[in-house]
């Protein structure tokens, strides 16, 4: 054999014997489920997954219904006069698409006076919804899309508000500090316990009682109204909160938020709107509790409404935030906390005494530095039209005023809510409490009431 056939021949081996070893050696260093094959003349770096991306800037996220969407945010207190001396942030007040130009969902009012925008460098997110519930639905009265606290997507229509906060908190891994969620008042049908209550003030009122021969009857003695509050329905409610509670708690564990992230989920209870039946600065008797105050309730529905109604769907969040598995309160996991704002507005309710309307207090307009220690913290009720006669006597709802902002925390009962919040998020170590007004009169340095948590 010539020399260099023989030298031909032993690069041909070397090439196959190297084929062979590099075949069957495995790097056990690989990252689990990556095969690679490794040249024993040339060993490969280790491998070393890539660092996660640096954190955004701290975030919080709002999720819920009208109560926390911004709902009446347009408004800074009430009055029977000109609308433009309390229309604190004007026509746009609930545009919230990129441009300032329209509403990203109509009729979700997520207004820029919403309690989450706490600024001072943190981001901002209005996942909220008036008129939501539990679950997503199309409301029937209006054909508006109202995203549930779930993970539904209906193409060409939207998508749950637990979804949205899954794409969201994807996209934006390790910036969200806190969510807080307020949701369960619809699902208890406020609505309608609200309407049926003014409704039955006003016919029993003279003279319109006269001209149409009714009675004094009382809301909370309606047989519809009572079953919204039976045992079963408190327990169908407890469920259906818990789980949308959980929704919310696997949207973040879905977005690669871990219970160890250092987030939390702040679940709020709702404000007292309007005080106790011996509160009201206005007689029961005759239509200027409804024509001047906004207010057409009996003293006894109102104890009701305050002392009870509000209580059990309180009563109901609680219940549900400690039933959600692995997070519940007490025990479980630390992810979950309640931010109890049930007598936040106290002292500055509907119709409470004590406050007033811009007339009856002397403020000129909302600018007025009095106004947000003189005026309600509430927007008042204006009625839908019922037909003649009831019309002459509880005038209907007019433009630029919208049905659904009645009974809302307005503009400085949503910054007093902000102040309640920015608390509980406590410079991105988030924690809950009860929050009630300091008693201390004026704005803070970011404009809101001063309340305090404890």
């Amino acid at each position: 054999m010539s020399t260099l056939k023989m030298l031909v021949g032993a690069a041909l081996a070397f090439a196959l014997l190297s084929t062979s070893a590099m075949a069957d050696t495995i790097d056990p260093g690989l990252n689990p489920g990556i095969t690679q094959t490794v040249n024993p003349l040339h060993p490969p770096f280790p491998f070393h997954p890539p660092p996660p991306p640096p954190p955004g800037p701290p975030t919080v996220v709002s999720v819920g219904d009208s109560a926390i969407s911004g709902e009446a945010g347009r408004w800074a207190g009430n009055t029977n006069g000109l609308f433009v001396s309390t229309d604190a942030l004007g026509p746009i007040a609930y545009n919230d698409n990129a441009t300032g130009t329209a509403e990203t969902i109509p009729g979700c009012h997520r207004s820029s006076s919403a309690e989450v925008h706490i600024g001072g460098g943190v981001t901002s997110v209005n996942l909220a919804c008036s008129g939501a519930k539990t679950s997503t639905y199309v409301e029937p009265s209006t054909g508006n899309f109202k995203p549930g606290l779930d993970f539904k997507d209906i193409p060409g229509v939207g998508k749950g508000q637990a979804l949205m906060l899954q794409d969201y908190a994807a996209a934006h891994p390790n910036s969200i500090k806190a969510v807080v969620v307020l949701i369960g008042a619809n699902d208890y049908n406020w609505l309608d316990v609200a309407a049926t209550c003014v409704k039955d003030w006003a016919f029993g009122q003279p003279p319109l009682s006269f001209l149409l021969g009714s009675q004094s009857a009382y809301c909370q003695g309606d047989a519809s109204l009572q079953a919204h509050f039976s045992p079963a329905n408190i327990n169908a409610q407890t469920i259906a909160l818990r789980d949308a509670f959980a929704n919310v708690h696997q949207a973040m564990y879905n977005a690669g938020y871990k219970d160890d992230s250092k987030y939390k989920i702040i679940v709020q209870t709702y404000a007292s709107e309007i005080p106790f039946g011996g509160g009201f600065r206005y007689p029961e008797a005759g239509l200027g509790r409804q024509t001047t105050g906004g207010c057409g309730i009996y003293d006894i529905d109102a104890s009701w409404v305050d002392g009870f109604v509000v209580p059990i769907i309180n009563h109901t969040i609680r219940n549900a935030a400690g039933a959600v598995p692995g997070l519940g309160l007490p025990g479980g996991g630390n992810n979950l906390d309640v931010l109890d704002a049930t007598n936040a507005l106290a002292g500055h309710r509907l119709c409470e005494k004590g406050v007033g309307t811009l007339e009856e207090t002397g403020v000129q307009n909302w600018h007025d530095p009095r106004a947000a220690d003189a005026s309600e913290w509430v927007q008042r009720i204006r009625t839908p039209s019922f037909g003649f006669p009831i019309d002459l006597y509880v005038p209907p709802i007019t433009p630029p005023y919208q049905y659904q902002e009645n009974a809302h925390p307005n503009y400085w009962g949503q910054l007093a809510l902000r102040n309640c919040f920015r608390q509980a998020y406590n410079n991105g170590s988030p924690h809950g409490g009860t929050c009630t007004f300091s008693g201390v009169l004026g704005l803070n340095a970011t404009g809101e009431p001063n309340m305090i948590l404890r």
